[in-house]
């Protein structure tokens, strides 16, 4: 008997569903299989070469690259990418879609930075360390919307939150030192959090718009006082820059040190952060009660969980991880203050959320994957391709259409995400 007339309603739909993405990723696979052969395996000199440094000129260890001819391996990154595509549309091993896209796209990537380097060189290390600055304060935005929406609240407000973070920071940090500037970031996320709480769990405001309403206020507020304050006194635009602390051995690493190991304290804390709300999420008691009230909070209460408690403390402690997002971006990215310097970056660290799963780990990954799309822009743009530099800006914003629209597979937000409780 065939396994679909012996099978659920349910698992027919899934099995539908699969094979739907499996045909439209194939296509996409196609699609870029084809650009790969016919403009970058073709569209450079037959002996022409590129070369990718791995090394920084700091770097302990020196004379480290990679060169290759430019249109042998885009022609085979090229064949890879159309046999990965044939594979989707025959549709065998669904599970595997996520893999072979994953792939596919590598190939892409490494098939245009040989296209854009041909007869040159570039530092492959050095926009991989890129990719990893530009990662941290996606993936603080979309860590402080996993702690948001693990107890159900959406937060929108993330935007909102990183920039005032980072208004607070820049004026704090100029007036009294880094720390100050920090501690400040904090606190102001941390407010704006409670802001939140207050309207969606105290007062069942519609999450979304209590969200809105705060990145309005965010951008309103602080345009207004940077126009008023930081155009007079221009010493309070003035942070010092926050050094890079280089650890010792491990930043001498080939790629990896200084990918990872040869950064501010922001990346550090970023990363332990990380681990440890994913231990705190899954191996503590806090974890489990959050959780809880994410999935059925009825239940929880039922069970004595404070609900409400559980729930404003989340959204407060969320707050101030985007807080500290904000201080890194204005201290060590940017280092001063300008009008609406986020960019989108709150909406784009939900994204990252999403694709994530709201997992801290994936929450991670999804950042470096936003990251290494700004970084590459940016790199592709230095290189002079004639890609028009606006097209290349919006790599960001279409990789997280992308992420948005479900290309990427389908991801199951906590049950009572979005719902306020009302204790009876």
């Amino acid at each position: 008997m065939d396994k679909l007339e012996t099978a659920t309603p349910e698992v027919v739909l899934r099995t539908s569903a699969g094979e739907r993405r499996a045909t439209i990723i194939g296509v996409v696979l196609m699609a870029l299989a084809a650009v790969v052969l016919g403009v970058f395996a073709f569209g450079v000199p037959t002996d022409a070469s590129s070369t990718f440094n791995l090394s920084l000129p700091t770097d302990a260890i020196q004379g480290v690259a990679w060169t290759f001819n430019s249109r042998i391996f885009s022609a085979v990154a090229g064949i890879l990418i159309f046999a990965l595509g044939t594979d989707r549309l025959r549709r065998r091993h669904l599970e595997r879609t996520n893999l072979a896209l994953g792939i596919g796209l590598l190939l892409f990537v490494l098939a245009l930075l040989a296209w854009a380097a041909a007869d040159s060189s570039f530092s492959l290390v050095g926009m991989l360390r890129s990719t990893v600055i530009s990662s941290i304060v996606i993936t603080l935005g979309a860590l402080t919307g996993l702690t948001c929406e693990r107890v159900g609240v959406i937060n929108i407000g993330i935007e909102g939150q990183l920039l005032t973070g980072a208004f607070v920071a820049v004026i704090l940090s100029s007036a009294f030192g880094t720390w100050a500037g920090v501690a400040g970031a904090m606190v102001a996320g941390a407010l704006l959090g409670a802001l939140l709480a207050w309207l969606a769990i105290r007062f069942a405001v519609d999450q979304i718009i209590a969200g809105v309403v705060i990145n309005i206020l965010a951008v309103g507020l602080t345009s207004f006082l940077a126009s008023r304050v930081l155009s007079e006194a221009q010493d309070l635009n003035a942070p010092a820059r926050v050094s890079s602390i280089r650890i010792p051995l491990l930043a001498d690493i080939p790629v990896i040190g200084p990918m990872f190991f040869d950064h501010t304290f922001f990346v550090y804390v970023t990363l332990i952060l990380v681990v440890a709300l994913h231990y705190g999420f899954f191996r503590t008691r806090w974890g489990l009660r959050a959780r809880a009230v994410g999935e059925h909070p009825k239940a929880a209460d039922t069970l004595g969980i404070d609900v409400l408690k559980v729930r404003y403390r989340n959204v407060i402690g969320g707050g101030l991880i985007a807080g500290f997002g904000g201080a890194f971006l204005a201290l060590a990215q940017i280092s001063r203050f300008e009008e609406n310097m986020t960019g989108g970056i709150g909406f784009i660290g939900l994204a990252a959320m999403i694709f994530g799963r709201w997992l801290p780990f994936g929450a991670l990954a999804a950042g470096l994957v936003f990251g290494f799309s700004g970084a590459l822009a940016q790199k592709v743009g230095i290189l002079g391709t004639g890609i028009p530099s606006e097209f290349m800006l919006m790599l960001p914003y279409v990789a997280t259409v992308i992420v948005v629209a479900g290309l990427v597979g389908r991801a199951r937000a906590p049950a009572a995400d979005g719902q306020p409780y009302i204790k009876q």
